[in-house]
């Protein structure tokens, strides 16, 4: 085990270490005659203070939502449909994983000129507005990423025993009961895992709000890295920036505990 353990304190362990202990300080490149004195948990009491900040995360936790919520229902009609191909399975399968392919930097530039005022295929000019702007956004990660949930479903799909649908046909059940009491209940583990990835990924999403707005316009579509990455690489605040990535990392940690012991207890419970 020791170099995984060694291997694991280079790349994760002291990176985190070290900006932890960044957000302790206070380090403003701006103004560097202040030095970098300790201040212990000053930055994040800013933090929970800051109205951009809580509006950033009222923006990240409201993209989650949505964007999870479609890719879990579409990735499941995507993952249902594959399964029930006789021919041309993977050919389709392969076509279904092309957007996942692609860098997210690369789909969030294929919807920012869909969307494009002057040249972009959608009519009307979506950026210019707080709420209009989020729909290219949403709909650049669900493109991107359904596939990926669809695969996750599709796998768990293939692992329910046929003889548990021939058995309820029998017994008279029509599609939707087979769906209902067959099917979802076999495939919630399936479907926990694809929350919980999705979900942390969601929480973290920068390169494609990055890219399509920028957090604009104003600040309306600013999420939590992005602020982050804002206040660390263009305001050169290197303490207050280091405690709103801290922050990140502490929630998507508390989702991931909490995602890890839900599908403990499925697992369980299947």
């Amino acid at each position: 085990m020791a170099p995984l353990l060694t291997t694991l304190g280079v790349v994760a362990v002291a990176p985190l270490a070290g900006t932890i202990w960044e957000s302790l300080h206070r380090h403003d490149l701006r103004l560097p005659w202040l030095g970098r004195p300790f201040i212990g948990l000053a930055n994040y009491a800013e933090a929970i203070a800051d109205p951009r900040f809580l509006a950033a995360l009222g923006h990240t936790l409201g993209f989650a939502l949505a964007s999870v919520a479609l890719e879990l229902v579409l990735g499941l009609l995507l993952a249902l449909a594959l399964d029930a191909l006789v021919r041309g399975r993977a050919a389709a399968r392969l076509i279904v994983l092309l957007p996942w392919a692609l860098p997210t930097v690369v789909a969030a530039l294929i919807w920012r000129f869909l969307f494009d005022a002057e040249s972009g295929v959608a009519p009307g000019d979506w950026m210019s507005g707080p709420l209009s702007a989020w729909v290219p956004i949403v709909l650049g990660d669900v493109w991107k990423t359904t596939p990926f949930v669809a695969l996750l479903m599709l796998a768990g799909l293939q692992g329910i025993d046929a003889s548990l649908f021939e058995a309820a046909r029998l017994d008279g059940a029509g599609a939707w009961q087979r769906f209902r009491h067959v099917t979802l209940p076999h495939l919630r583990p399936a479907i926990v895992v694809a929350l919980v990835f999705r979900t942390l990924d969601a929480f973290r999403v920068f390169d494609l709000v990055f890219v399509l707005t920028n957090g604009g316009p104003g600040t309306s579509t600013e999420v939590v890295s992005l602020y982050a990455f804002k206040a660390l690489l263009q305001d050169l605040r290197f303490g207050y920036g280091s405690a709103l990535a801290v922050m990140v990392f502490l929630v998507s940690f508390a989702l991931a505990v909490v995602y890890a012991r839900s599908l403990g207890v499925t697992r369980r419970q299947a």
